[in-house]
């Protein structure tokens, strides 16, 4: 211990003396109170609500228990399937996008040697997603407007040439996971850009020594130790995706209703709740969706080995 570390301990142990109590004692009082906020708000909007809803799910609107009549009942609306596979199709979508491509463009980031070209990189990748998610969505009605888009030319080039042609139900899982990678991808980017950074530099070099090329070591080096974070950000981003509802319900708004309001499953439980005054039903379809998305969630952990030790 040099004599900088044992002037440094003995101001610690001085402090925690000088208040009463031992330096661990101060530490772990400190920490409670960095948590419980956090604590407090997760119990407040996580776990009471979550609770609410299981019992709202099993019960009916006198409050005596119904079994599973309301799951029943929502699973039979006619609204349901065509709204699981709209949600089903967008996740799909989202998901292989979100991961070939946020993995490809980290990887070529972290090559550039250039530092001041790889921040440039990583702030433009990152500045799309400061914009909150309705903000999002009110900038993209007028990117999918051909007569004000600054893309116009290109829609044109597509075949459409208004706003409704752009937004019609066939083109909306793809329009919807455009707008969630540009709004999403930047910041898991950064976050892979920094896992990257993880991997150790001798690693890297003993592989260039022995012929890898950058191809080989990002296939046979890079996306293996990153296989955690790429099941870290596809349970993140799954969760997310499951939760569509701003970027229907905004589009259907300025759509007249050309995008259903009933388009995915959060637009059904929230017509269930809001115009149905069903609160019940609303609840079975959070219910659904929580069992679904732990269920993909529980294989992206397996597969992706997110909890195993090295």
């Amino acid at each position: 211990m040099t004599v900088v570390d044992r002037t440094a301990r003995a101001a610690a142990v001085a402090t925690g003396r000088a208040a009463g109590r031992p330096p661990a004692a101060r530490d772990n009082l400190m920490s409670y109170g960095l948590i419980s906020g956090y604590a407090v708000l997760t119990l407040a909007f996580g776990l009471l609500p979550a609770l609410y809803a299981v019992y709202l799910a099993f019960t009916d609107a006198t409050g005596g228990f119904a079994g599973l009549a309301n799951f029943s009942k929502v699973v039979g609306d006619f609204r349901f399937w065509p709204a699981v596979s709209h949600v089903a199709l967008y996740l799909v979508i989202w998901l292989v996008a979100l991961v070939a491509l946020v993995t490809v463009l980290a990887i070529v980031v972290h090559a550039i040697r250039v530092r001041w070209l790889s921040r440039t990189l990583r702030l433009v990748f990152y500045l799309p997603g400061a914009l909150a998610g309705a903000s999002s969505v009110l900038l993209w009605l007028f990117v999918l407007d051909p007569t004000a888009s600054p893309v116009g030319g290109l829609l044109r080039l597509l075949g459409f040439e208004s706003f409704v042609q752009v937004i019609v139900p066939g083109n909306l899982p793809v329009i919807f996971a455009i707008i969630a990678f540009w709004t999403g991808a930047g910041g898991w980017i950064v976050i892979m850009y920094g896992a990257l950074n993880n991997i150790s530099a001798e690693v890297i070099e003993a592989a260039r020594v022995d012929g890898a090329n950058a191809v080989q070591i990002a296939w046979r080096i890079q996306l293996p130790m990153l296989r955690k974070w790429i099941s870290y950000m596809a349970i993140m981003s799954l969760a997310a995706g499951t939760q569509l509802f701003v970027e229907p319900q905004l589009l259907s708004q300025a759509s007249n209703a050309v995008v259903p309001n009933d388009y995915s499953l959060n637009q059904l439980a929230y017509q269930y709740a809001f115009q149905q005054n069903d609160f019940n039903a609303a609840a079975a379809i959070s219910l659904l969706l929580l069992v679904v998305a732990l269920a993909l969630s529980a294989v992206f952990v397996t597969r992706g080995g997110l909890f195993e030790r090295e």
